[in-house]
């Protein structure tokens, strides 16, 4: 029997200011009380340092058995080896996020705004990500060359999802593809500083509903600067469904814009 698709919203990490406290329930950590709300979270500091795979092992006990993980490729890896000669990087990094057993379900790999589509260096990698992880993935790419017909050909063959991305490079980079449908909304005007307005999450609700399909979602806000991921992700909660219930959008009753 097929398991049934779930609306996963919430953050990149799990940080809560003191005016947002009233918004979650108790908890022994900041990410306990983050996983009384939500049933995700991204992991970005794996992409700036390791952590102990005892680390990810305390991280996964501390959050409700639905919940779920996605973990943030190394820079080392995407950024400054550009993909190239990785496979002892992904070796470790693997091992690490293990500690996070089955909670760990999508890796995401964000591209280099420089970097632009080789067919060979593109295919070697993701042969390598492939053969040492076979849960979900998705990229993200920031380079007009990763969206033409032949990236996504090649992003299809290795079961390879692709962000859809807020503000986004072209039209084509804000919709998700793949099975995971994977949103990830960075604020906008100002990227990491920004809040969206009750309209502008409307729509992405909207976006969700029709283009999931038969795929499982994820909705990631990356506007964390000054706190509005939390604040935006518990708004978008308001007018999507998450975990077993029916995939529609819920009445928005809200008066504000």
């Amino acid at each position: 029997m097929r398991r049934r698709n779930f609306v996963r919203i919430g953050c990149a990490g799990w940080s809560i200011s003191s005016r947002q406290r009233d918004l979650f329930g108790a908890g022994d950590s900041m990410l306990a009380r983050y996983a009384s709300v939500f049933n995700a979270v991204e992991i970005n500091s794996s992409f700036y340092r390791p952590h102990r795979r005892t680390t990810y092992q305390r991280w996964a006990s501390s959050v409700p058995a639905d919940f779920q993980f996605s973990v943030k490729i190394p820079k080392s890896i995407s950024h400054e080896a550009r993909l190239l000669r990785t496979g002892a990087a992904l070796d470790a990094f693997i091992e690490e996020v293990a500690g996070l057993g089955g909670k760990a379900a999508v890796l995401l790999l964000q591209l280099p705004p420089s970097l632009a589509f080789d067919a060979k260096a593109a295919s070697t990698f993701l042969r390598m990500l492939r053969a040492r992880w076979d849960r979900d993935v998705v990229c993200e790419p920031r380079h007009a060359s990763w969206f033409t017909p032949s990236a996504e050909a090649l992003l299809e063959r290795h079961r390879i999802g692709r962000v859809g991305a807020d503000p986004a490079l072209s039209p084509e980079a804000r919709i998700p593809m793949g099975r995971v449908r994977y949103w990830r909304w960075h604020g906008s005007e100002r990227m990491y500083y920004s809040q969206y307005t009750r309209a502008e999450l409307r729509a992405l609700s909207e976006e969700v509903v029709a283009a999931s399909g038969a795929a499982d979602v994820w909705i990631i806000f990356d506007n964390t600067a000054l706190g509005h991921a939390v604040t935006d992700a518990h708004a978008l909660r308001s007018l999507l469904p998450s975990g077993d219930e029916k995939f529609e959008p819920k009445p928005d009753r809200s008066v504000r814009d």
